[in-house]
């Protein structure tokens, strides 16, 4: 049984572009509680007042089995535990368990704390003596312990003997440099196990070797049942060990229990992922091992037949055991099965002989700039196209024009749009008294925040009358790349990716062009088509 600590609201926060508010870190809290996870530190209530507030505000909220760690260090030289103020913040916290840093090489105790070796395995027996002895239980995190241990190995031994007659019982051995390797730790590891029986052994991996997922399996295979880490790999540096990877992992590779975290809860495990990056208010890595976008995505022709034809061939678990999905992509590599997969997704049937045509005109859009992989709304269009199903509008045209006050140069440019459409009038819509048919429409916009924002209040103008739902869309990402192997400067190609979103749903599409405006007009214009059209079966010849 392996027994997970998570530091994703006090290490995680180290991180670069990294950081949660005291709601973010109650929020997160929670779910990390509804996850399983059974110890949960959440911050230095010492060290800065937003944890201090977090841990104030926690002493109301029921977290279940779950228990809250409090995090410092031992008392400083001179002080007695119940006189230093990092000990006492600890203690106000009022958590059942505290996590507690401590110096394990000899270098860090003459250079940073600048105290004897003897003085420093005083200060961590008599802080812990103290913690217990107000009723918590303590963790013993053995700060650089590799590297200690390579150093000077009876001393490493010997702050860990200080933590255990102190009371302490649990030792983490921490690679807080992150740059150990699987083999040094696993042997390391293994040493301190033999060394302590009967005591609880963790490890604290950093992932400064892209090594941190490697190490930590290392220690548990070397006799570890603690385990330190963050969710998405958050931390100082290059980060901490990714709980997203590890415990997978763990359970799904070497058959182990988690403790509080019984194996049918990792399909919770991408929404866990994704919720703790969205209250960081950072984008979910695509290619995060089980949890992220690619992890389970397809995308050459030949990897594609043979999923189709049995997922083992080129998945080493099911997506779905982590909450995750398979995903086939189409692009330039793909092969009539992507294809039919894709349509088969949205409820498409063809034979495989006629899917030719469609196969062609994606590679020569994606030759063009296009790409349909990350934009499966525009390639539901093309199929929806080419397959003969009707359009509920055709752009004619537009205009753009920025107008500037040379008179106030302290005002800012505004744009002023105009296009034509041609829209299919649906029967019974507001605008065609039950007439169905064609209408060409020819309206203008204008913004204060560009061009394109003033093509779309053009179009909106234009359609909305006839489509009533468009006003319920949001344009919610934007996105413009210069495309590279096409000409240089002003003259280079563009391709545009837009995300569309109408209440929890959401969608991308794509538009390509040497003209900016034309790249960004196409990605628009196909989001709302999307929209109009997505309860529709795209034709099947």
């Amino acid at each position: 049984m392996i027994e997970i600590l998570d530091t994703t609201l006090r290490d995680g926060t180290q991180g670069q572009a990294v950081s949660l508010s005291s709601d973010d870190k109650v929020a997160i809290a929670r779910r990390l509680a509804a996850f399983g996870v059974p110890l949960i530190e959440g911050g230095w209530p010492g060290s800065n007042p937003k944890d201090a507030e977090f841990f104030a505000r926690m002493k109301g909220v029921d977290l279940g089995a779950s228990q809250l760690c409090a995090f410092g260090s031992t008392r400083r030289k001179g002080l007695r535990p119940q006189d230093d103020p990092s000990v006492q913040a600890m203690l106000e916290a009022a958590t059942p368990v505290v996590t507690v840093v401590a110096k394990s090489w000899d270098f860090h105790v003459t250079e940073a704390l600048e105290v004897s070796l003897e003085e420093n395995l005083r200060m961590i027996e008599e802080t812990y003596a103290y913690l217990v002895a107000q009723g918590r239980r303590v963790i013993h995190d053995a700060e650089h312990f590799f590297d200690g241990f390579k150093a000077n190995r009876g001393y490493a031994l010997a702050t860990l003997e200080a933590a255990v007659r102190g009371g302490a019982d649990t030792l983490c051995l921490c690679d807080t440099n992150g740059g150990s390797l699987p083999e040094e730790v696993a042997a390391i590891t293994r040493a301190v196990v033999e060394a302590f029986p009967g005591v609880r052994i963790g490890i604290h991996p950093h992932n400064d070797g892209e090594l941190a997922v490697a190490n930590a399996l290392a220690a548990v295979r070397a006799g570890a049942t603690h385990v330190q880490g963050t969710v998405n790999g958050y931390g100082e540096r290059c980060g901490n060990l990714n709980l997203t990877s590890l415990m997978p992992n763990l359970v799904l590779k070497y058959g182990l229990e988690l403790e509080g975290i019984p194996r049918e809860k990792l399909v919770e495990l991408r929404a866990l992922s994704h919720y703790v990056d969205e209250r960081a208010n950072l984008t979910p890595n695509l290619r995060a091992p089980y949890v992220g976008d690619a992890a389970f995505a397809h995308k050459g022709g030949i990897h594609v037949s043979a999923v189709l034809k049995n997922p083992r061939t080129y998945e080493h678990v099911p997506p779905e055991a982590v909450g995750n999905t398979r995903r086939v992509l189409v692009s330039d590599l793909s092969g009539r099965s992507n294809l039919l997969a894709k349509l088969a997704e949205a409820g498409v049937e063809v034979p495989k002989e006629t899917a030719g045509a469609l196969l062609e005109e994606v590679k020569q859009l994606e030759h063009a700039g296009y790409s349909f992989e990350g934009a499966e709304a525009s390639f539901y269009l093309l199929a929806h196209r080419l397959r003969g199903g009707e359009m509920p509008f055709k752009l004619l045209g537009f205009s753009v024009f920025m107008h500037a006050n040379d008179d106030r140069p302290d005002t800012p440019t505004w744009a002023e749009a105009t296009v034509r459409v041609k829209v299919v009038k649906p029967h019974g819509s507001p605008a065609d008294a039950g007439t169905h048919g064609e209408s060409v429409q020819h309206t203008a916009g204008e913004s204060k925040f560009g061009p394109v924002s003033a093509l779309d209040i053009a179009f909106r103008k234009a359609v909305q009358p006839f489509y009533p739902e468009i006003a319920e869309i949001e344009l919610s990402d934007y996105k413009m790349r210069i495309l590279s192997g096409q000409e240089s400067g002003t003259s280079s190609g563009v391709r545009v990716i837009i995300e569309m979103a109408r209440g929890g749903e959401r969608w991308t599409t794509v538009g390509a062009s040497r003209n900016s405006l034309e790249a960004s007009l196409k990605a628009l214009t196909d989001g709302y088509a999307y929209a109009l059209l997505r309860k529709q079966p795209i034709p099947a010849g």
